[in-house]
């Protein structure tokens, strides 16, 4: 009989959309208060989720979702960081 792993939810801010941990891409404010994308979904600190989708990126950028979650200023580069991460992955 197999066992069903259960599989780790998260909710991703801007849309508002459960969907699986391995589906979406975690942004983290240290305690310094840097902001920066976190690939690996391990380093500490405060961590908001976002899909994987342009469309999420862009309404996080325009309503400012990733700033009130984190509490911190959200650099430019941090949404083409983003942008870049997606367009990657979609290719592959």
């Amino acid at each position: 009989m197999a066992i069903n792993k259960k599989v780790p939810l998260r909710k991703c801010v801007a849309t508002g959309e459960m969907l699986p941990k391995k589906a979406m891409i975690r942004v983290v404010r240290s305690k310094e208060g840097e902001v920066s994308v976190d690939v690996s979904g391990k380093k500490p600190g405060r961590g908001a989720y976002l899909s994987k989708s342009e469309q999420a990126v862009d309404i996080a950028r325009k309503k400012n979702v990733l700033g009130h979650q984190l509490e911190a200023k959200i650099p430019e580069e941090i949404y083409e960081e983003l942008l870049l991460l997606i367009r990657r992955e979609a290719i592959l």
